[in-house]
């Protein structure tokens, strides 16, 4: 079991650390290109090969998006109705707890874990709290809703595509399904080493309220989780892949949305950096615990 839970954790410890390094030792990192590159042409492509090119069930993959748009509403509730209580910015901080980090530890975990099944459900996971984070997630940092943004974001378009692919139990053409794999597969090592580089540049401000929300998020989450595995009678891959992506700890996306409409990106930095650093240190047992 050892060896087993190392063969998974380690290539996304050592990716990020890869990414970390460069970011400190070696020269530019232009971050918003790789960024822009993953998000607008790696991830679209990745949604749609694996979602075409493993028999993925689409009841499994439905499930698994309604346990997530679940999970969104109960922790909009529970996470905004704390931080209320507690008198913290909730502009500032419902998107860290809302949005877990889905994608560049998610997503690798999910493979690593669970094979080509549990990326695809890993990716319904992630599909959908992209486009939350990009619609509900950029309105609370900006404060300015806009619903055509929605339409904007190629996630939506390329997840359509697969799952109707999927649904008409065809396989697109080989030309298409080469090409999405091709760049699709740069992706996962892609952001990973963007996750590194994020980490190196962000600096914590406010030490204890970082590590009480990114606690918050991490503990939030995996409870969530455990009661969504529960409710919607989730059982071996799907379970562990909810449980997974629920206790990830804060996108690295919420930073940079509060960097760029100016809110308190600071204090967010600090909320991405130490749930990160925390879900680095309980990996190994989450891993475990999902395994089991």
């Amino acid at each position: 079991m050892t060896s087993e839970i190392f063969a998974i954790v380690a290539p996304v410890l050592l990716g990020a650390a890869l990414g970390f390094l460069w970011a400190r030792f070696g020269p530019h990192f232009n971050t918003e290109l790789l960024t822009s590159l993953v998000l607008v042409i790696g991830t679209p492509c990745l949604i749609f090969s694996t979602l075409t090119r493993f028999a993925v069930d689409l009841e499994a993959v439905g499930d698994m998006a309604l346990a997530t748009l679940v999970s969104l509403a109960v922790i909009c509730a529970v996470g905004g109705g704390l931080l209320l209580i507690t008198r913290q910015p909730v502009r500032t901080f419902l998107p860290s707890l809302l949005f877990p980090n889905a994608g560049n530890m998610g997503l690798p975990l999910c493979l690593f874990a669970f094979g080509d099944e549990g990326l695809a459900l890993g990716i319904a996971f992630f599909t959908v709290t992209s486009l939350g984070n990009f619609t509900l997630g950029v309105w609370l940092a900006s404060g300015d809703i806009s619903p055509l943004r929605l339409f904007r974001t190629p996630l939506i378009w390329a997840a359509a595509a697969g799952v109707l692919f999927l649904a008409l139990g065809v396989k697109p053409p080989l030309w298409l399904a080469n090409t999405t794999k091709l760049i699709g597969d740069f992706t996962i090592p892609a952001i990973l080493i963007a996750l590194g580089v994020a980490l190196a540049q962000m600096r914590v401000e406010n030490l204890g309220r970082a590590i009480w929300v990114g606690l918050l998020r991490l503990a939030l989450g995996f409870a969530i989780g455990l009661a969504l595995a529960e409710l919607f009678q989730f059982e071996g891959v799907a379970r562990g892949v909810v449980i997974l992506q629920c206790t990830m700890p804060v996108a690295v996306y919420n930073y940079l949305f509060a960097q760029r409409y100016g809110n308190r990106p600071s204090d967010v930095a600090g909320a991405v950096v130490i749930s990160t650093t925390l879900s680095f240190l309980t990996l190994p047992f989450l891993i475990a615990f999902v395994l089991i």
